[in-house]
């Protein structure tokens, strides 16, 4: 059972709202060794929540990739065919989540409903009930996302 948190709906910072809300994704989703968001206007990381340290390289290579995934020029360039065959004439991006699975890890991505520009991640072992992983993310999102 989770807690009421604060869902950032008053006066709160972006960047509190942010840190809510990442650190709401690293404890109730289950698996999770980590969360993040990130500002696809810039690249930048906005937050972090990790059962580990790790090198501000490493975090910053995740922003980076998290970028190409969305906002790669052949991803654009996907989604903008789609839109068109599909007569959507929305500016809002096609593609809003996006799950990889590595060796060892699985990792969704997702766009924050509030804020297009945000995109959020949440790393997890492998083991994970990949159900579970989306349903409480989207969840998280649904209760603490506005940001």
């Amino acid at each position: 059972m989770t807690t009421p948190r604060n869902t950032g709906t008053g006066s709160s910072s972006m960047t509190d709202r942010v840190s809510v809300l990442v650190k709401a994704l690293r404890s109730d989703v289950p698996e999770c060794v980590a969360s993040g968001a990130i500002d696809m206007s810039t690249g930048m990381l906005l937050s972090v929540e990790t059962v580990d340290n790790h090198p501000p390289e490493v975090l910053d290579l995740l922003a980076a990739a998290t970028l190409d995934i969305f906002q790669g020029r052949n991803v654009v360039m996907i989604e903008d065919i789609w839109k068109e065959r599909r007569g959507i004439r929305s500016e809002r991006h096609y593609f809003q989540e996006i799950l990889v699975n590595s060796e060892n890890l699985t990792h969704l991505f997702i766009r924050t409903d509030s804020r297009d520009d945000v995109v959020v991640v949440v790393v997890c072992r492998k083991s994970v009930n990949v159900g579970m992983l989306f349903a409480q993310a989207r969840r998280v999102l649904k209760e603490v996302g506005r940001i």
